[in-house]
């Protein structure tokens, strides 16, 4: 949980209040909580909690891995959402809403892919004071709730191809180290459910889908991801194959729940078939992501695309000067600004210093300040201070729009160089058994040889085991480095298939 006591700023940030003195001070500092008081590279997970809290992303709700999202991230999730819908529309995909319930009767038809929701699934017993005659599920995702319709609406090839989206939320009951974005009991997402006469259809999405997640990851919230296919052992329940970029995945469920639920249909030939459906999905575990990714010891860093607030507009005034002057500045640089299509605020607040201000929106992760002092007023400039690299330059107002705009192009691509240099290091190459294991436990992102067999992963599994978790397999790229002929499995010795990425499952 974060210290919502805080820790007080700079010194260049005191809030002076409105009367001044200690005392104010004290209640500016408890009404905020301004500051963190840990530090990302010591204590990453409380650092983290701090982050989200004091970012105003997210609070604290009276049941244990629920959190109520803020205007500060639905904003983010709106963001992304308008920009995904509008091309899933473009592939004719369309939405639709159903239920959040789920009888035990559907929800177990099918073996396999409950199995892997079970530990999670949560179920409403009673109504009222009343027991239930038979308990009703959650939905942890929603094949089962979706495919009976399936069956109904599917009868001939004229019906293919049927392809749904719901945004909705979900609820799987998590039990250990719920946080915030990452685990938490429920949580928003995007589920499609397509089907397909023929397999050639349904590949040919799965990887359209996934090209939309990277350009969610790479364009919008710009973290640098990789394109691969997950193995036998870590696909998505009941599924034939799972794509992903580690934050959203993209699975062809081949013809599992069409045998299950009797999805058929009779094809141009007058025969009967079974379909071939698709699933993916992305959730709000993205915006965690990003702001740890992200994230520094200031607080959150937003890249512009995505920030609600992509500027931030604070008069500077001295004594004896013009306030109102430069008031209007303020004011008249936020409506220039906005027009042009930038979404930009002015904090005119009287009653916190500039100092204090420029750390209030540092933690909030605004990707530019703008200041405006008397001399700024003389010289008919504004001074603006990047979050990111907390670089500085003075833009002559008659330009401000065209130095605005090329400014947040440079920020966003500045934070998607810098976490994929970031990313490129933490990357180690190890090719046995030993390199691998001294990988692991300094926290590194694993490439290694494997030859793709189920029990070789799981024995990595269990001889890797530990109080942080033991490792397991995050994806085989698509962009496959080259693989010598006899190059050998890290972990069994046997020829290698392909390269892998691992790391450790927390």
């Amino acid at each position: 949980m974060a210290d919502n006591g805080g820790k007080k700023p700079n010194a260049n940030a005191k809030a002076k209040g409105s009367g001044g003195g200690g005392g104010k001070k004290k209640e500016v500092k408890k009404e905020t909580g301004l500051g963190l008081t840990k530090k990302k590279d010591e204590n990453f997970g409380e650092w983290y909690s701090e982050v989200v809290v004091h970012g105003e992303m997210i609070e604290y709700y009276d049941i244990s891995g629920c959190y109520i999202l803020r205007p500060w991230t639905m904003a983010i999730w709106e963001t992304m959402q308008t920009f995904f819908d509008a091309e899933i529309k473009k592939m004719r995909i369309k939405n639709c809403y159903f239920p959040l319930f789920v009888s035990p009767a559907v929800l177990e038809k099918e073996k396999d892919h409950i199995e892997g929701f079970a530990p999670e699934v949560a179920w409403v017993t009673k109504s009222g004071k009343s027991e239930l005659e038979v308990p009703i599920a959650i939905r942890p995702t929603s094949e089962t709730v979706m495919y009976p319709y399936y069956s109904k609406w599917i009868r001939g090839h004229r019906d293919l191809p049927l392809k749904l989206n719901q945004w909705c939320n979900v609820v799987r009951w998590e039990f250990s180290n719920p946080t915030p974005f990452i685990r938490s009991r429920e949580f928003l997402w995007q589920e499609g459910h397509t089907a397909f006469a023929t397999k050639e259809e349904a590949d040919k999405e799965v990887l359209e889908i996934l090209e939309l997640y990277r350009r969610i990851y790479e364009e919008y919230l710009a973290i640098p991801v990789v394109k691969g296919k997950k193995s036998e052992n870590e696909k998505f329940a009941g599924g034939l194959y799972t794509t992903s970029v580690e934050g959203a995945t993209s699975h062809c469920l081949g013809q599992n729940f069409a045998k299950m639920f009797d999805i058929t249909f009779e094809n141009e030939k007058g025969e009967k078939a079974m379909i071939w459906q698709n699933s993916w999905a992305y959730s709000t575990r993205t915006i965690g992501v990003m702001v740890m990714v992200h994230g520094d010891d200031r607080g959150l860093v937003l890249p512009p695309k995505v920030a609600s607030v992509q500027a931030i507009v604070i008069p500077v005034p001295y004594k004896d000067v013009d306030t109102e002057a430069i008031f209007d500045a303020c004011l008249k640089t936020v409506e220039t600004l906005n027009e042009a299509g930038f979404r930009v605020e002015a904090d005119l607040r009287d009653n916190y210093s500039p100092g204090w201000k420029y750390s209030h929106w540092e933690m909030k992760g605004v990707p530019l300040r703008i200041e405006i002092g008397p001399k700024d007023l003389k010289n008919n400039q504004v001074r603006c201070a990047r979050r990111d690299n907390s670089a500085k330059v003075d833009i002559p107002m008659n330009n401000l729009v065209e130095e605005v705009k090329e400014m947040f192009a440079k920020i966003q691509q500045n934070l998607f160089d810098v976490a994929k240099q970031k990313r490129d290091a933490s990357i180690q190459v190890t090719r046995t058994w030993d390199e691998f294991t001294e990988a692991l436990n300094e926290k590194k992102l694993i490439l290694a040889p494997w030859c793709d067999e189920k029990e070789v992963e799981e024995d990595v599994k269990a001889r890797t085991k530990g109080e942080i978790g033991a490792a397991k397999s995050l994806c085989s790229p698509f962009d496959q480095p080259d693989l010598p002929e006899g190059t050998l499995c890290f972990a069994s010795g046997k020829p290698a298939k392909k390269w892998t990425y691992w790391g450790r499952s927390y």
